[in-house]
Order: C-alpha cells, then structure tokens, then sequence
C-alpha cells in the first residue's frame, strides 16, 4: 500500500507523536475501502509499540466520536454523517432498546450488548446500519446526553461493599453504594441515590445515597419509588411553602375591587367524596325568552401565581398534580390547592367566570369571560347531588353543617342544572362525541395504605353533568383564543393512526364487526359501532382497542380540533390548581379581558381631557395583567405538559401495578375468570372479572398442541383450538414479579362457552 503520510503529526500526550485525526481520514478517502489496524498502521509508517497503542487509542476515541465504525471481520470505515441518528432510547426490561427520533419513521432497534452503560431516556447518537432480512443491529456511537440523575432501590451488601438492586429493572445491574453514614443502618431498606459516575465500557455506575425511604412493605412505599423513579418529588420547600401562606387564607378586600360581584348566586361545587380542591362552581338560571345562562366558575390562581415568580417556576416544573392511589401529588402547595384557590364552601374565592347563553337545542350562542368574586352555597358530593336530582326520599345532605347549606335551598339549582344538562347531551349525541363508557374501578386503601378491596365506581347523571358544563367551558375557551388571536395552548385530538387501523379492521372482521367511514372514520362511526356492541360479552375488549386506536390528546399552540370529544376547538380552562396549561389560559384570559378595560377607561380619560382641552394625556396606572408568552415560549411548554401528563399518568399506572401486585400475593394459587384482552409474541393478556387486574399467560403453558402467533389478527392458534381477543378463559396465578410489577398466569382450562 503506497501512501505517503506528509501531514503534520498532531499534537498528542504521547511522547511520540501520531498523525492526527484528519489525516487518519484521509487514509480512507484515497483507499475507498475498509481498513484493520495493522494496514492503517503500516500507511502511516508506525512500527514503534508506543506508536501502535496510540493509535489503537486514538481509533477507539474516534469510533466513541461518531468518526469511524468498526466491524470484526471488515475493519474499520468512514462513517457518513447522514447515517447518524440522535435521539431519545427507551430500554426494554430484558436490556434492548429503541432510540425515537422522528414523528413519522420507525424507531431504531439496537441491541443488548452495546447497552450496557445506557440508562432509559438519554439521548443518543446511532449509526444506522443497512437493513437485511434479520433484524437490524444499528450501532450505538456515543451518547449524547444524560436524562438520569438519581436511582432508588434496595439496599445490599457484601462483605464491605454495598450495592444497590434498582428499583428500575431498566437500570444498570451493578451500581455501587459509596460509603456513607446511612449505608451501614439501611441495608434492606429502599433508599435513593443520587449517581456521582457514570458507567462506561469499563467501569459500573457510582452513587451515593441521599434519602432512606424505608423498609420495602411499608406504607406508601409504592407511592414514594415511583415518584422517584421518575424523578418527581412530593416535598415541598420551606420557601415556597412561606411564600405560599403568606398569602393567608382569605380573600382581601382589595383584591376583591374592579370584580363582578357573583356572591349572592347560588354557586355549588359538585366533586368526589374525597376531592380537597374544588376548582370549579356552577349555577345557572333561565331567561324569558327560555334559553338558559349557565355560570362556569374557576378558581383564579393567576391572580396568586405570577409568571416567572418562585411558585410560578415550581408548577412550571411539575406542570401538573399527580393522583395516586390515596395521595395527590398537588402542582401548587396545599395553602393554595386547598386553602386560598379553592372554592371551599361558605367563603368568598376569586374566580374567572365563563357566563354562556345556551337555547334550547343545547347549543352556546354566545359566551363571555369576566374576573369576579363568588361566594360557594354548598360543597356536594356526586352522589348528594344525584339524590337530589333523581329525588330521592332519602335526600339530607351527609356533611358536616360548616361545608354546606341547607339542601332545600340549593334542590332548585341542581334541579336546573340537571335540566340544562339534558339539552346538552341532546346536542353532544347530535355532534357525535365517542361515548366511551368502560367501567372504572376504585382501590380502597386499609391504614396501612395497601389494597382492602377493589370495588366498581358507579357514575351517575352528576358526574355527566359536571363534566358537560367543563366542556362547553373549555369550547367557549379555545373560541376566545382564537378569536383574540393570542398565542395560546389547544388540547388537540388527531383521529385513529393508519397503522393501527389497520390493526384494528383486521380484528372486527375476525368479529364479524367493522368500523365505518374508510380510511377517515369519525367520532360517529366510532359510536355506531359501540352501540352495535354494548351487549357483547367481549365489549370491554372491543371498546379498549377502539380506544387504542386512536392518538394521545397532546397540548399545542396550533388549534387541530379534537376528535374524540367532536370539536373544532378545545382548550383546558377549567383546571388551573392542577394543570399548568389552564393557568397559562387563564393569564390568557385576564390580559385581555384587562386590555379592554384599560381601553375603555383610557378612552373616556381622553375624550374628558379633550373637552377640557388639555393637550397631554396622563397616564394612569394600568391593571393590566401581562402575558408574557410569545409562539416560541407555548409550542416549548405546550410540549413540556404534553410529557408530563404522560408521565403523570404513567406514574399513576405504576402504584397501582404495585399495589395491586402486593394485593394478590395471598391469592397465587387461585384459579379466576377472566378476559383475554391483549396479545403479542409471547402470550397473550388477561383482565380478572371485577377486580381488572391484569397478567400474562406465557406460551409454556399452552400445553394443547403447537401453537403460533397471527400477528395481525391478534390471536393464538392450533390446529385443536386457538386464543383471541375476547375470549373467556379460566386462568390460575402462579407468580408475582413485585419489582417489574407483574403477575404470571397460566391457563386452568379451556376456553368457556
């Protein structure tokens, strides 16, 4: 190989010098071909040991940099920078990963051994290799990125070493405990860490523990490791705490000024039993000429929160409150969640009010949004409110007498709103919303917060009702936005993905069911068919694939219409002592509605003055509330509280996977009706009867003939007999995984007629 290295040698640490990368480049650019080590040592004339370690070296840092790849067999070779790929891998349990970069293209698969030293959620950068009939093994280059700071976990010991087994079955396997004041009384016990080195090709994870959680059945555990699993704490600062009282828990009389004054309206806030922040109230009454008004009441947090202040930068961050098994997570400290913002009863609170003219077809005609003051006539529960609507005998209101007033007094209001709400769910079936009615479950936790029973919640017309008026609250929202013209957050809908439809056709035909409307099905073929299938045994299953079907709502600063719900505007307004979003809406909201009020005023000033014949107009003292936010800063955030929704909800999911897990450990053994509501190449998914609780029967305990997998019709065959979606089987619990929160199930018998 006749090559002539005349460039400089670069600059290095070894006391003799190699040629520098660039140069090393160039080698390949002559060549066009791969090239080994020894060939690219021989063409750069380095015989010397020393020289060939650093260039040994030198040829791994530029593999790390994304420079060259290295294949066994081949050698090495350029890299072209239109095959690397950055973006964000998610680990799989059993060590392989995908890394998403792209909306619209597939994710890259990349394999358990070059993963070793990757957590879940960094960003990565991947060399995309060619694609052939195996599966594609795309090469992790380097990561770009670390999104992981703490781990938690059980704590571990051996001889004088300390280990901890993670929590998260996504994270290293070995990480080590740095000696510490805590490790020698914790062992056994959850703690969390916090990561102080990184793992590498040739070294483990390091941490150092910060927090001992406590012993691992110990209440609320399940709670406390996924918050930090996902790095959200539920504490609370001193300083935002002090800043949060400091506010008081009454409404000042000057803050009360320059307000519509809605005290002597008979507002109610209708919640669940157990709600401690009521964000909202209603009331409405009708007009002669029989349309309705109706009176949607939130509390106004932005009056408190200003942007860009402590607590302002705090509900930035969590975005959104957490519900849990029998703990909330709140966005805003409880002096305000329960305290200052709520809309407790019997106290005068500071609301932005959507008043909206309904007629009688259940349609708003007009709407408009004022700051005001109101002052709660009762705090009911669904159930109270149901009573007193279905007018039942047994209708004396169960709370203490300081929470609510006399329900003879209120009785006609709720009569009203529950009038109203006729004529809107009159026009909700006429505008097609997909009317999803699954049955939802409640765990009733003992004093120990773990599982004592799990039993169905049972929704009625007040629930329906609340969650209309919210609607048309939140509609008469994204039109205000649009109409101003503000930069401002959507809650968008796209419809169903053409993947999964397809999925999803394949599975009705095997039903003998089909959805509609071709390759753009609308919220009303998607209510066609759930009334086609209400009493089916198999209806819970065919409604959560309908659901699956479709996208994730998301928030964003373009207006895209929302699908499920049929509307060409939605916006989230009703919710600001738990969304970040509807706090943004309403400082949305309150800039404009002060914008017309200093016009106003300024108008009349001015045309005094020019009566007076005054030459210079004095500038008066605005109340105008500033918004801060131009597109750039809502698309970013609109973003950020689509994620931690997500996450919110995911964290959710996983206390009461673990709750649940710990609920059924008395039960292995057990044999129990269920559902076969999922399935993959592995198994497929059971949903006990009434519990929902859900597990996997593997393909080891298919033990009636040689079973294989339809991909596409999502089912399991012999030639004896076959599993699909719907069916009714009998299976027994055989194991628990507490710490991948996951129960085993095999079959007990065949399927049930």
């Amino acid at each position: 190989m006749n090559l002539n290295p005349t460039a400089q040698s670069s600059t290095t640490i070894y006391d003799k010098p190699i040629p520098g990368r660039e140069f090393i480049l160039s080698l390949f650019d002559k060549v066009k071909q791969n090239l080994n080590r020894e060939q690219i040592a021989q063409a750069l004339k380095l015989n010397d040991l020393d020289q060939k370690e650093a260039l040994r070296r030198r040829l791994r840092a530029m593999e790390r940099d994304g420079q060259l790849s290295f294949n066994q067999r081949k050698g090495y070779q350029v890299i072209d920078p239109k095959q690397l790929i950055s973006g964000v891998i998610s680990l799989h349990a059993d060590g392989f990963g995908f890394v998403s970069y792209s909306d619209t293209k597939k994710d890259l698969f990349v394999a358990k051994n070059q993963l070793n030293h990757v957590f879940d959620g960094d960003v990565v950068q991947v060399l995309i290799e060619p694609f052939t009939q195996k599966r594609t093994t795309n090469k992790l280059i380097k990561i770009i990125e670390r999104n992981t700071t703490h781990l938690a976990g059980l704590l571990k010991r051996k001889g004088k070493d300390y280990f901890l087994l993670p929590d998260n079955t996504k994270a290293p396997q070995i990480v080590n405990v740095e000696q510490c004041q805590f490790a020698a009384n914790s062992v056994g016990q959850y703690v969390n860490t916090k990561i102080t080195q990184y793992p590498t090709f040739r070294q483990s994870t390091s941490v150092t523990i910060t927090e001992v959680l406590g012993q691992p059945n110990s209440a609320g555990m399940e709670t406390k490791l996924a918050l930090r699993r996902h790095g959200v704490s539920e504490q609370w600062s001193d300083a935002l705490t002090d800043q949060a009282m400091a506010l008081g828990n009454k409404v000042t009389e000057q803050d009360k000024l320059n307000r519509v004054d809605y005290r002597k309206l008979p507002f109610v806030t209708i919640d669940g039993a157990d709600a401690k922040d009521f964000d909202d109230a209603v009331y409405c009454e009708k007009s002669p000429s029989g349309d309705w008004r109706l009176f949607v009441a939130i509390a106004d947090v932005s009056h408190y929160v200003k942007p860009n202040d402590a607590l302002d930068l705090e509900a930035q961050e969590r975005a959104t409150s957490i519900y849990c098994p029998g703990q909330v997570i709140p966005m805003l400290p409880e002096a305000l969640s329960n305290g200052l913002c709520s809309l407790n009863p019997n106290e005068d609170r500071l609301v932005l009010v959507c008043e909206m003219t309904i007629n009688k077809q259940g349609k708003v005609t007009h709407s408009v949004f004022t700051e005001g003051v109101i002052h709660s006539h009762a705090r009911l529960t669904y159930d109270q409110a149901y009573k007193i609507i279905s007018n039942s005998k047994s209708v004396k209101a169960k709370t203490k007498a300081n929470e609510t007033a006399s329900t003879l007094s209120i009785s006609p209001q709720i009569k009203n709103l529950h009038c109203l709400y006729s004529s809107l769910i009159a026009a909700r079936k006429q505008r097609g919303a997909i009317e999803f009615e699954n049955q939802e479950l409640q765990l009733n936790l003992n004093k120990n917060s773990k599982i004592a029973n799990i039993v169905p919640i049972a929704r009625n017309d007040a629930h329906r009702m609340i969650e209309e008026f919210m609607l048309a609250a939140n509609v008469a929202t994204a039109q205000f936005l649009e109409q101003q013209q503000l930069p401002a957050m959507y809650r968008v809908h796209a419809g169903p993905q053409e993947k999964k439809l397809l999925s999803l056709r394949s599975f009705l035909f095997e039903k003998g069911l089909t959805l509609g409307g071709g390759n753009k099905p609308t919220s009303k073929h998607y209510n066609e068919l759930l009334a086609k299938v209400n009493q089916r045994s198999d209806a819970s299953v065919i409604r959560t694939l309908l659901l699956r079907s479709q996208s994730q709502a998301e928030y964003s600063p373009n207006n895209q219409g929302h699908f499920g719900l049929a509307y060409n505007a939605y916006a989230h307004f009703t919710s600001p002592i738990r969304r970040y979003a509807d706090l943004i809406t309403h400082r949305a909201i309150r800039a404009k509605i002060n914008t017309k009020s200093h016009n106003k005023e300024k108008s009349g000033l001015q045309k005094m003055l020019s009566l007076l014949s005054l030459d210079k107009f004095s500038k008066k003292a605005s109340s105008q509330t500033a918004y801060p936010y131009n597109v750039e800063t809502i698309e970013n955030l609109s973003a950020y509280c689509s994620t931690q929704s997500r996450k919110a909800n995911d964290i959710s999911r996983e206390v009461e996977s673990a709750l649940k897990c710990g609920y059924m450990e008395k039960y292995i053994g057990d044999s129990f009706g269920a559902t076969i509501s999922g399935a993959s190449n592995i198994g497929f998914f059971v949903t006990l009867d009434n519990t929902g609780i859900e597990g996997l029967v593997q393909t080891a305990s298919f033990n009636q003939g040689e079973f294989t997998f339809d991909a596409i019709k999502q089912k399991w065959i012999s030639e004896k007999q076959q599993f699909a979606l719907g069916d009714r089987i009998n299976v027994t619990l055989t194991a628990i995984d507490t710490r991948e929160r996951k129960m085993n199930f095999v079959l007990a018998n065949l399927i049930l007629h």
